[in-house]
């Protein structure tokens, strides 16, 4: 491709809507443009780069043996309806009417569709086991879409759907699924996590996500050097405080007048001699989608947060709501509270706690669980930086990362209620057992500039970018005809190149080059061509070398092949 013939609108500024590195570079670089709100058009080098990931993705699943088909994105209520979660999707499913009245949605996943064209087509042991996949768009209405590709209301995803007769052959296809996942982040030269997960929507009995690590990762990961155990925080855990509350002699509780002192660094300050771990923070929770709505107190010690993915699994609620302005604020406590208590196990084992009085400027000192009041002692707090390993007892590491894979076991989830089933060899009829794995295609674009770039611009591998080399003739007649013929050598050996004719100067060229990360930048100027060598640039390290202009394009070629 000739530059001068490209549609690769750069920017020498970076927007002002873009709020992270992959943002603004691809921005920058030409390769998206936003369209609406977490709404972006690929334009003709982010269409390539996509492209190429896509072509990974495809290529590993069928390696494994998955099988490509496509559903369509415009689907109707009944699927959703059938399954429940028509309405626990909430206000993230886009809903709309047609002409009919009829009720319809645009897909953000695609279980029972998948579910409803085997059950209609599967009727014995012997056409399992199968995985279906699909690269296809979906969409979520985000209510907070942001930083450009990370978090989109349209993206493009590959889903795959594994059926089997039982549940150890479901973990062999599960297995296969995430070997395969091994291989393509290692394609795509991505430092990345494999962690467990909570299956949240999608339902099943365990999931795992692969979590690319940077800083702008809106995802946290816990992590132990010393072992294998990692998990996304809202599932992490660390080892159990002691099970029962502590005993020993302690002086009754006491009311303490403490005006104006709200937050737990505001009473290490006025408890002289208190540490956070001292302290007994106590949050109202709204349950929502379970058995109960009445509102839940939660505590936790003062330096620890409430994980409100366990809080709701603990309460048996689909989800639960911060009240952010109960009465009293920043006064709660467990001792006197009418409703249900639910104390984390480390806050439990507490000896000498302090608590809100559930009074306006006042605490109570020496509390303790089980003497002073009363709860439900479970597991429900974030892990914290250096927390114990649970696996292994070692200190455990937090991480940013960026969900770009998930794999989930959902056993019969969706079978059962869907009733997808099979006669077995013993003539009973069983319901499938599935499992579902996605992959984020455009985010991959995202998460790997987040990884791969530098202060000059993008850094692509040579698999995903979408030209191997660049030539840049540095002016006058001979660079420019020698750049010609080096670019007609690379284009007849098959190699992606972008031709730099446009009348810019030099300068403005090369940092167009850094600023497009494409892997192999070759600089035809005449003070090399005096040696017979143009110069080349790799783009990743940043290391030149020159290379004698008879062999050039073959030379370049293999190295774009990899050969070299």
């Amino acid at each position: 491709m000739r530059y001068s013939r490209a549609f690769l609108p750069t920017l020498r500024e970076t927007p002002k809507e873009a709020t992270s590195v992959s943002h603004a570079l691809l921005l920058r670089a030409g390769y998206i443009r936003m369209v609406g709100a977490g709404l972006y058009e690929f334009l003709p080098l982010g269409l390539r780069v996509l492209h190429r990931i896509a072509a990974i993705v495809r290529e590993e699943m069928d390696r494994a043996g998955a099988q490509e088909v496509l559903m369509p994105a415009m689907l109707p209520s009944e699927y959703f309806k059938e399954t429940g979660r028509w309405e626990k999707f909430g206000a993230n499913l886009l809903r709309f009417s047609d002409r009919k009245s009829g009720e319809y949605h645009l897909a953000p996943t695609h279980e029972e569709i998948i579910t409803d064209m085997v059950r209609r087509e599967i009727r014995s042991y012997r056409q399992l086991p199968i995985n279906l996949y699909q690269i296809q768009m979906k969409y979520r209405d985000e209510p907070r879409p942001r930083a450009g590709l990370l978090r989109c209301r349209e993206f493009l995803m590959k889903d795959a759907y594994s059926f089997d007769v039982s549940a150890e052959a479901a973990r062999e296809s599960y297995d296969q699924m995430e070997a395969a996942y091994h291989r393509i982040f290692g394609r795509l030269q991505l430092d990345y996590r494999v962690v467990a997960a909570d299956s949240g929507t999608m339902g099943g009995s365990g999931s795992a996500e692969f979590q690319v690590l940077a800083q702008s990762g809106e995802d946290a990961i816990a992590a132990c050097g010393s072992c294998d155990y990692a998990a996304n925080v809202e599932v992490a855990t660390t080892t159990r405080a002691a099970a029962e509350a502590p005993t020993g002699e302690l002086p009754a509780a006491a009311r303490v007048h403490t005006p104006g002192v709200k937050t737990i660094e505001q009473l290490v300050g006025f408890f002289e001699g208190s540490s956070p771990e001292r302290f007994l923070k106590s949050l109202v929770y709204q349950p929502a989608g379970g058995d109960s709505d009445a509102p839940v107190l939660a505590v936790v010690r003062g330096d620890h947060e409430v994980n409100e993915i366990k809080l709701a699994n603990a309460l048996g609620a689909d989800e639960v709501h911060w009240v952010a302005e109960p009465a009293h604020a920043g006064y709660l406590g467990p001792v006197g509270f009418s409703g249900r208590v639910v104390i984390d196990e480390a806050a439990a084992a507490v000896a000498d706690g302090i608590t809100g009085a559930n009074e306006e400027d006042h605490h109570l000192e020496h509390v303790r669980f089980g003497r002073d009041f009363e709860g439900e002692t479970v597991d429900i707090r974030l892990v914290a930086e250096g927390d114990p390993c649970p696996k292994c007892g070692e200190a455990l590491s937090l991480y940013r990362g960026i969900e770009a894979g998930h794999i989930f076991q959902l056993g019969t989830h969706y079978s059962e209620v869907m009733k997808a089933e099979f006669l077995d060899s013993d003539g009973s009829s069983k319901p499938v057992v599935m499992g579902c794995y996605g992959i984020g295609v455009s985010r991959l674009v995202a998460a790997v500039v987040e990884q791969l770039h530098d202060d000059d611009g993008l850094v692509w591998p040579l698999e995903l970018a979408p030209y191997s080399v660049v030539v840049t003739p540095m002016g006058g007649d001979e660079p420019t005809e020698v750049a010609e013929r080096l670019y007609e050598g690379l284009s007849e050996r098959g190699v992606a190149v972008l031709l730099d004719d446009r009348k810019e100067r030099a300068g403005v060229k090369l940092k167009d080059a850094d600023l497009l990360g494409i892997p192999l930048s070759v600089r035809v100027g005449k003070r090399g061509l005096k040696d017979g060598n143009i110069e080349l640039k790799q783009r990743r390290s940043g290391e030149t070398s020159f290379l004698p202009l008879g062999d050039a394009a073959e030379a370049l070629a293999k190295l774009a092949r990899g050969e070299a």
